[in-house]
């Protein structure tokens, strides 16, 4: 991990085992830590690099007893060269505008979360969400927090990506798209768009969360390559057996 100053004692926690939402008959636990203060952003830096995520104002990484299903990965943004597929998802969305936007709720935006987790997560903790939940999730970042809002030549809202601006990259933390358009392929979309900005920005690294090998919801990442894993020595690239 980075090393950076410490203003202040941080504290970090061991949740209580809870039911794994990605790999049925396991158990998940998390060590996590609060985000706050003037030194939230380098402790945000720090950890990223390290494999942790981020949710609300809380950094979290899987510690799930005789369980490392859970691999942080990030893309190599210099080195990445979209595929034909890819090529032809971003052709078939050309007429979408992105636009980047303060991390603020709106109706608008929770009224397509709202349709995605009934059609892609029913029965799911978010499908639960209210939109003040839906606001929290947005908003409570003491982070470098963004929106990027895709729209149709009518304005018609069709994707929206919350990501993190960090020193060596940006951080995918949560996307959402309209469910009667998959096939469009709008998280893949959204993921080009967030390499196409790390490029722009100079930044070499697009941080993705955790993939999982058995997890079918997670394998979409493997497609972005080069992509590197962190492990016990470090990020190196993903094995290639691993990938798909």
């Amino acid at each position: 991990m980075d090393h950076f100053p410490l203003k202040r004692p941080h504290f970090f926690f061991t949740t209580a085992p809870l039911p794994c939402p990605y790999l049925s008959g396991r158990l998940e636990r998390k060590i996590v830590t609060e985000l706050n203060g003037s030194d939230a952003d380098a402790l945000h830096e720090a950890l990223s690099r390290a494999g942790f995520r981020r949710s609300h104002s809380i950094a979290y990484t899987p510690a799930c007893p005789g369980c490392s299903a859970c691999i942080p990965v990030r893309i190599l943004v210099d080195s990445f060269q979209p595929n034909r597929t890819m090529r032809r998802i971003a052709r078939v969305n050309a007429e979408l505008s992105a636009t980047v936007v303060p991390a603020k709720a709106t109706a608008e935006q929770f009224r397509l979360f709202a349709r995605y987790q009934e059609s892609r997560h029913s029965g799911g903790d978010m499908a639960q969400m209210g939109f003040y939940d839906y606001r929290s999730m947005v908003e409570d970042s003491p982070v470098d927090t963004f929106l990027v809002e895709f729209r149709q030549p009518d304005a018609t809202l069709t994707a929206v990506c919350l990501a993190d601006r960090i020193g060596d990259g940006l951080s995918a933390v949560y996307s959402f798209f309209e469910p009667d358009l998959a096939a469009h392929s709008l998280g893949t979309l959204v993921v080009l768009w967030l390499v196409g900005e790390a490029q722009r920005l100079g930044l070499p690294h697009l941080y993705l969360g955790y993939w999982i090998e058995e997890s079918r919801k997670m394998s979409y990442k493997t497609r972005f390559q080069p992509l590197e894993a962190f492990g016990p020595d470090g990020w190196r690239p993903l094995p290639p057996a691993l990938v798909s």
